[in-house]
């Protein structure tokens, strides 16, 4: 099946025809640079250079089992863990009022929104290829050779672990049961639900993502609950438990003024608080028209978290007084049952946050699941075919299990308490250098397609919310190196307050490192130079394999392959 490419902005000579066969692409050409374009069943085309993209899977082995809703819970499962239930006392804490605090909330969505138009015009460029943030990178930035996406490669195996959720799940099981768990209590439950998680993943991806939807329908009803009790509270209900709901909401702003840091953190805090929006782009190849469902379910997503965060904290103030939820820390929401319905129905109430926690690593996991086949798809794990398989269940087994290995790994090694916290802080320095990365990377993929005269795609940013959204994640990365007010001590894990910043850049350095040693240390002393080819496996899939190519057959080897690492030999396929 072949189509005709239209031309946008540039000389026609520029545009080849497009060439949907795996085994005999075309390509645009221009200056040096091939790009190819490639239509998968799910709907659109995906231009990427030749030389650098991994061929799109024209017929998804995952099938085409996320619609509209799939979509939206997906992304909401992962931004709406426990953290509603806890995080307006830190918030409220670092902005000093009750005006203030909402007005984060606010913010926080006008960030989040920024930020996932960036994704959907991504997402528009690359409609048949799934991994989201693997993709952009891998495109955005084609020099030096690999070592982006080898990057975010090795930081989603190693640290997109569930394992920081999977114990909020274990401490709100044992809250449920009314009981002080040991460490190696809470550890045993943390492992427990990732491999839970893992076995549903594997087994089933329409299981999955049903339990997904399931639980995230049951996790707006909880959230919309606790709002229109706040609202009735503010109405005159429950006068003898809440004598005064509007006490919050007088003088909202009193108390707004505290240093810098503080005020910093909680805008960090609400950025975080969002986190996980784009995770149905992880699947966008997984998805009918993803475009299309994509810009109307990811609107819907996030106009939905934001109202019901506002109504959660909007409840909050009703019924707690400023006080309450300042040294409530972790158990703002028991406090707010406790006052309303007393201590047993609290007590049972406890079931939403460990149900809000599972569907959170549930979505999690799948989200990662596709981000780390994309990386195997792309060659830069070995044995390629393990990774990209589907067999036998039609699920990523592979991607699952190593995500699986590593939350154990680090529910296990570390102990509980502060090493915890501070490993869990080291994921959040390198995914905001990713995320900025990537968006610089839209203003570069966006003038090389403009200049090889590919066809517009089906949304664009405003390059104003683009820059606006490029210094929020400056912003972050700058912010954890400001000293806190209460010393260089003063961090969530009590001890150098810049030592997850510092370890996040290291992760960076030891990247750099191996790729030195393995991109030209290596094959120069070996005398060989590293080639990418094209697998297609006997279960359909189709990835790439990097090989070591001797010095004296690189010349041959290059007249017999085309720039995506295809065979021009008609009667050969790599395999």
């Amino acid at each position: 099946m072949a189509a005709e490419s239209q031309k946008s902005g540039s000389s026609s000579e520029n545009v080849a025809h497009v060439n949907y066969d795996h085994s005999k692409p075309e390509y645009i050409v221009q200056d040096g640079v091939a790009y190819v374009g490639e239509k998968g069943e799910n709907g659109g085309v995906t231009y990427q250079n030749a030389a650098d993209g991994v061929p799109v899977e024209s017929t998804n082995l995952l099938r085409y089992t996320t619609g509209f809703w799939g979509s939206v819970f997906l992304s909401l499962s992962r931004v709406v863990g426990t953290g509603i239930f806890s995080t307006p006392a830190n918030i409220l804490k670092g902005t000093g009022s009750v005006g203030l605090a909402l007005f984060f909330w606010v913010i926080g969505y006008v960030i989040s929104m920024s930020g996932l138009s960036v994704y959907l015009e991504l997402a528009s460029y690359f409609p048949g290829r799934s991994g989201a943030d693997v993709v952009y990178l891998e495109q955005a930035y084609p020099r030096p050779r690999f070592f982006w996406p080898l990057a975010f490669g090795f930081y989603t195996c190693v640290f997109a672990f569930g394992a920081g959720n999977s114990f909020v799940l274990a401490s709100w099981v044992f809250r449920f049961a009314s009981r002080e768990p040991t460490d190696w209590e809470i550890k045993g439950i943390a492992i427990a639900a990732n491999t839970l998680v893992a076995l549903l993943i594997i087994a089933n991806t329409r299981l999955s993502l049903t339990l997904v939807n399931v639980f995230g329908v049951l996790k707006v009803a909880t959230l919309l609950f606790i709002g229109i009790t706040g609202w009735a509270v503010l109405g005159g209900a429950f006068p003898e438990k809440v004598p005064d709901p509007h006490a919050n909401f007088r003088n909202a702003f009193e108390g707004t003024g505290n240093d810098a840091y503080s005020l910093s953190s909680s805008l960090v805090n609400i950025v975080y608080s969002y986190w996980g929006y784009a995770n149905a782009f992880n699947l966008n190849n997984e998805i009918k028209n993803p475009v299309r469902t994509l810009k109307l379910s990811s609107a819907i997503t996030m106009f939905l978290i934001a109202t019901l965060y506002m109504l959660v904290n909007v409840a909050f103030f009703a019924v707690l007084s400023k006080a309450e939820i300042l040294a409530s820390t972790q158990i703002t929401a028991t406090l707010f049952w406790e006052r309303l319905w007393g201590a047993k129905v609290a007590k049972g109430l406890t079931i939403f946050p460990v149900l809000s926690a599972f569907s959170n690593m549930l979505a999690s996991m799948i989200g990662f699941s596709r981000q780390v086949r994309e990386i195997g798809r792309q060659g830069l794990l070995p044995y390629p075919k393990i990774w990209v398989s589907t067999k036998p269940f039609g699920t990523p087994i592979a991607p699952v299990l190593i995500l699986w290995f590593t939350a154990v790994l680090f529910t296990v090694a570390p102990p509980a308490g502060d090493a915890f916290q501070f490993i869990t802080a080291l994921q959040n320095y390198p995914q905001s250098l990713f995320l900025l990365l990537m968006t610089i990377g839209l203003l570069i993929i966006r003038h090389r397609r403009k200049k090889m005269g590919i066809p517009a795609s089906d949304f664009k940013v405003w390059t104003p919310v683009v820059i606006f959204f490029i210094c929020v994640e400056l912003f972050l990365l700058i912010m954890p190196w400001v000293p806190p007010a209460g010393g260089i001590n003063d961090s969530a894990f009590n001890f150098f307050y810049a030592a997850s910043s510092l370890g996040g850049l290291g992760i960076i350095l030891v990247c750099y490192l191996y790729y030195v040693l393995w991109m030209y240390i290596l094959p120069k002393a070996g005398k060989y130079q590293i080639r990418r080819r094209v697998l297609f496996n006997d279960d359909g899939s189709v990835g790439n394999q990097l090989i070591k190519v001797p010095n004296d057959e690189v010349e041959a080897w290059d007249i017999k392959h085309d720039p995506s690492g295809r065979s021009l030999n008609e009667n050969e396929r790599d395999a």
